[in-house]
């Protein structure tokens, strides 16, 4: 029994040390974090926060590779197909996460086809306008657009995604009909609205809060359920007379499936610290985000529950990919 038991524990050793070592030795090159929206945008701004404190830990350089376009599916398929090796991350939001496949016929599984590492944060969005727009409340912005059907434009990051959502929400339960520009991200969508080429806008408050605090765009109120600690004398939507009305975003970050299971633990590890550190948590603070680092079977308990959730909005408010793109 003595020399059996030997050989069975040096097989069993000969099996696990390459996938222990996998962990320990890993990164042993740069990796590559996708991020499924142009430059400037709200996941932009915060897969860079994240790269550079990894770069910083892992002594490996993190690069962002800006993969915009079709709602983040553009992205999300490059990693979809990527080696499941821990070299190709992605970073992406809930439109694309939890949307997308009500939308789009895709060529991945946004479930079966990602090792989820964690959920980041989430975040109200803003509705801002545009200042020549004569409105400073919700309530007289449903009288405009009661008057004046579809003369109003709203940008989002695209169809399917947070703005838009938020913007059907609004017109549903308002009755209000405006007429929606999707971009390829919610950056150019915020500029247009900064420019005047559009004059509404649900945005993310990551990207948002310091435009209302420079006093380029006008704050009407915030999408969430309790109002922004941030923006506190803005009342939430449902506050402002939309009862019932509520809607946030949140980030990601996952792997390709089958990703090994150490590889996955250090990225969770190095992540879930680095949103710990009181540096971000208060860069997150100042823009009205919540951090969340949950665990990887959280995220992926949590994503089940949005898919459903968000299938039944989008079958409700009658959203199509072909409105859009």
């Amino acid at each position: 029994m003595g020399p059996l038991f030997a050989r069975g524990a040096l097989a069993l050793l000969v099996v696990t040390l390459p996938l222990a070592a996998r962990g320990q030795t890993y990164p042993a090159k740069p990796i590559r974090l996708v991020v499924t929206f142009v430059p400037g945008g709200p996941t932009d701004i915060q897969g860079r926060m994240l790269a550079e404190k990894l770069t910083q830990r892992f002594g490996q350089q993190v690069i962002v590779d800006n993969r915009g376009g079709a709602g983040g599916n553009i992205g999300m398929e490059l990693v979809a197909k990527s080696p499941p090796d821990g070299y190709t991350i992605v970073i992406s939001t809930v439109g694309t996460w939890a949307v997308n496949p009500y939308l789009y016929k895709l060529p991945y599984d946004v479930v079966k086809d990602f090792a989820p590492v964690t959920q980041v944060s989430t975040s109200p969005g803003v509705l801002i306008v545009h200042p020549s727009v004569p409105v400073k409340s919700v309530k007289e912005l449903i009288a405009l657009a009661k008057a004046r059907p579809g003369d109003l434009n709203y940008g989002s990051s695209g169809v399917g995604g947070f703005g838009h959502i938020c913007g059907e929400l609004f017109t549903m339960m308002t009755g209000t009909k405006m007429t929606h520009i999707p971009y390829k991200s919610s950056a150019p969508s915020l500029t247009d609205l900064i420019g005047g080429q559009i004059q509404v806008l649900f945005n993310n408050a990551i990207s948002t809060v310091p435009q209302v605090q420079a006093g380029k765009v006008r704050a009407l109120a915030t999408t969430g359920a309790k109002r922004l600690p941030v923006l506190s004398e803005l009342p939430t939507v449902a506050e402002a007379g939309v009862k019932g009305y509520e809607n946030s975003s949140w980030s990601a970050v996952a792997a390709p499936a089958g990703t090994p299971q150490p590889v996955i633990t250090r990225l969770h590890k190095e992540l879930t610290e680095i949103l710990a550190l009181p540096e971000i948590q208060q860069r997150h603070a100042d823009v009205g985000a919540q951090i969340i680092a949950s665990t990887p079977a959280e995220f992926h308990a949590y994503l089940t529950s949005e898919i459903a959730k968000f299938g039944k909005l989008v079958k409700a408010a009658g959203i199509k990919a072909a409105a859009g793109g």
